[in-house]
């Protein structure tokens, strides 16, 4: 068996030890993905995690003391902080926009099949995010509304034209519309949008789905 060119390391932060065991059992078997440690509260996390680096960070909300949330604030602008996915069964609009305004990379409701856990974390591994359709719509209005709100000058300028796919996905990205709707609007499969959304961001040089937002705006792709 070959080995892979680069080692995931993970650090599990839930209060339930079911779901740690589980989330354990889960990527056991992956080749490129190792589990380095776990805690059931804020305080072991901070314990355990300050001599065992990790690339990215499973993180339930409800945890004892300090919220998943918080510990998201928390490392925000801390040096090599770890990429965050959030991983609960509170996935209300109020934590899904918290949370992105931590900084988190993606965010899952603990009901999310095996594939879609080792897909956020893959995905987020390579520096995207990635957001389950159940909760892409809250996130994407989210990226909507801070557009609208802050226009930055410094986006858009770049002005690189998109195909007329990538515009329409764009459009429908604008509207609300998550992956998975996107992909039934348009008759093509969810990896399919992913790889569409990706290719512009990685064209335009944007960071962020807000930024990608901004662009639309700054060009005329949208109007509002």
């Amino acid at each position: 068996m070959n080995k892979p060119e680069k080692m995931i390391r993970i650090g599990i932060v839930d209060d339930h030890k079911i779901v740690r065991d589980g989330l354990k059992a889960l990527l056991r078997y992956e080749d490129d993905i190792r589990v380095v440690f776990e805690a059931g509260s804020s305080e072991e996390f901070f314990e355990v995690s300050a001599q065992n680096p990790v690339d990215i960070l499973i993180l339930d909300i409800v945890l004892p003391t300090l919220s998943g949330i918080e510990i998201a604030q928390m490392l925000l602008d801390t040096k090599d902080k770890p990429a965050i996915i959030i991983f609960t069964g509170s996935a209300e609009s109020e934590y899904v926009l918290a949370s992105l305004e931590a900084g988190v990379k993606g965010f899952l409701p603990k009901d999310s099949s095996q594939d879609e856990l080792l897909g956020a974390i893959r995905a987020v591994c390579d520096g995207k995010e990635y957001f389950a359709d159940s909760v892409a719509k809250t996130v994407l209005k989210a990226y909507v509304d801070h557009a609208r709100n802050k226009l930055d000058d410094s986006i858009g300028t770049k002005k690189i034209p998109l195909t007329e796919r990538e515009t329409e996905i764009v459009k429908l990205f604008f509207e609300g519309l998550s992956y998975k709707q996107v992909a039934d609007r348009l008759f093509i499969s969810r990896r399919t949008v992913e790889t569409h959304k990706n290719n512009i961001m990685e064209k335009l040089e944007l960071g962020s789905m807000t930024d990608l937002f901004k662009y639309a705006l700054r060009n005329k792709i949208v109007i509002l």
